[in-house]
């Protein structure tokens, strides 16, 4: 068996194994009613698992030996790994004191313009206003949807 079809099934198995432990760890939570604290954990171990048996299904499908010439990898770009790595512990930190609208505002707008490739234009109205939609629209659906408590912070009143 060729490297890639090894890796695949590799990834498939690890994916459907931890798609079945998440889902036993989630059968243990206390229910209380449909949409509770267990609900989202629930779809994502059976997303999980589903992710794993196609990954699973797609391996089974490849051929034995690889026909094409191996493709080139792509070099990771650190600098932009590293950034990532700071917006996520800026926001964590700050999340609970600043608030999880401000906060997650600033960190969808900054991550936007860390992920924009460098030969484009960065373009900060468009960024801006997916960045404050998004975050009043995931409050709003924890805080009315789920009935789940996210840190308000400066913005208490």
């Amino acid at each position: 068996m060729d490297s890639y079809k090894r890796n695949e099934l590799i990834a498939g198995l690890a994916m459907f194994a931890a798609g079945i432990a998440y889902l036993v760890l989630t059968m243990n939570l206390p229910r209380r009613g449909t949409v509770d604290a267990a609900f989202v954990p629930w779809i994502l171990a059976v997303s999980l698992c589903l992710l794993g048996a196609l990954q699973l299904w797609a391996w089974r499908k490849l051929p034995n030996k690889s026909a094409e010439p191996a493709e080139k990898a792509e070099a990771i770009d650190y600098p932009t790994v590293f950034k990532s790595l700071a917006l996520v512990l800026v926001f964590t930190a700050l999340l609970e004191p600043v608030g999880f609208v401000i906060m997650t505002v600033l960190y969808l707008y900054a991550q936007f313009i860390v992920l924009t490739p460098a030969e484009q234009k960065v373009k900060h109205l468009q960024y801006a206003l997916i960045a404050v939609v998004s975050a009043v629209l995931i409050f709003y659906i924890f805080r009315h949807g789920f009935d789940l408590l996210l840190p308000v912070g400066l913005l208490d009143f």
